[in-house]
């Protein structure tokens, strides 16, 4: 008798909503290929009723949508407390800086150009996984940043005064990078390196909004997070 063989588990379920069949399903076939699970829908709608009864991993969203507009959807997703930590990846056909600017001011946390490589796409798929699941190495404790500042590695979360800032994967990413070794100054360009690796081409923009965004969420301890003018970033109490 043939031993039956169970297929192995998901390594995240991705929501994908896109109004043009063939992008969602090419989508939806790379992203199966490389062992997600995939919910993939046509229009806001049925997404957002999907997000009203449970979370995927991450959300592949496209910005023009037959009954919404995916800038304000993400937006509101952000706003929103049960749904303010999804990881977004944003599509877009729209190229132009200020386009893709836009979009990591309404919340997302990566964005990703019309016409793409689908390889991309599961690439940066991972890369945004990663940073959500990172954790430190299981022996890392508490770092604290002067009296109101703690991240905590291994609960993916940083604490203001002992109170949660709601920091996307990315945003958390970056706080860690500058809280582990204080007083550092990471350029842009390196904390780009760190984060995406050659995964892709970023604007150096793309730090610039999500360190606004970190120091808005840590309210007084955003202080902590020094710029160092035409060099970078540091941490320091």
């Amino acid at each position: 008798m043939s031993e039956t063989r169970k297929a192995p588990p998901a390594k995240g379920v991705v929501a994908v909503v896109d109004d043009e069949t063939d992008i969602r399903d090419l989508i939806a076939l790379h992203l199966t290929r490389a062992g997600f699970a995939v919910r993939a829908f046509p229009a806001a709608r049925p997404l957002l009723q999907y997000l009203g009864k449970q979370l995927p991993d991450l959300l592949v969203l496209d910005l023009m949508l037959p009954d919404g507009d995916g800038l304000e959807i993400c937006k509101e997703l952000k706003r929103d407390a049960r749904t303010n930590a999804l990881p977004i990846l944003i599509l877009t056909a729209r190229g132009e800086k200020a386009d893709i600017v836009l979009g990591l001011e309404y919340g997302g946390d990566d964005y990703l150009v019309k016409p793409f490589s689908p390889a991309e796409l599961v690439a940066r798929v991972k890369a945004i996984l990663r940073r959500s699941h990172a954790s430190g190495d299981g022996a890392e404790g508490l770092i604290r940043v002067g009296d109101a500042l703690a991240i905590d590695p291994a609960r993916h979360a940083a604490l203001v005064n002992g109170q949660p800032a709601p920091l996307t994967a990315t945003e958390f990413s970056i706080l860690l990078i500058l809280s582990r070794n204080p007083g550092w100054v990471f350029t842009r360009e390196k904390i780009l390196d760190t984060l995406w690796g050659d995964e892709k081409d970023v604007i150096d923009r793309t730090v610039d909004v999500h360190i606004r965004h970190l120091r808005e969420k840590l309210g007084p301890a955003g202080a902590l997070i020094k710029n160092i003018r035409g060099v970078g970033y540091k941490v320091e109490p």
